[in-house]
């Protein structure tokens, strides 16, 4: 690695309660000329109300990464694990399904 590039890292910082994560299973994404907004949300079976656990908000250009990375990453995990199986649900369908 050259000097060059050993100037231009990022040291990232995971934080021991940021490492813990969050579930969502429900995600809803907005925008504006300038902006993409992600709202991550769980909704329990049976709760009318649900909340958003985080928001993300992303340039277009980082947006359009996110998206590039996303099928990458989903590529690679289907070639290991099998396709994934959206049970007939389409792009924009994220309507929430109470199973016991």
């Amino acid at each position: 690695m050259s000097e060059k590039d050993q100037q231009n890292q990022i040291q990232i910082e995971l934080t021991e309660d940021v490492a813990q994560g969050t579930y969502a299973n429900l995600a809803v994404i907005t925008h504006s000329s300038s902006e993409f907004v992600l709202d991550f949300i769980r909704i329990v079976p049976g709760v009318p109300k649900a909340k958003v656990k985080s928001r993300v908000i992303l340039s277009p250009e980082h947006a359009k990464r996110l998206l590039l990375a996303l099928n990458d990453n989903i590529s690679q995990y289907e070639r290991i694990q099998g396709k994934i199986n959206l049970d007939g649900g389409s792009v924009g369908d994220f309507t929430p399904v109470g199973q016991a």
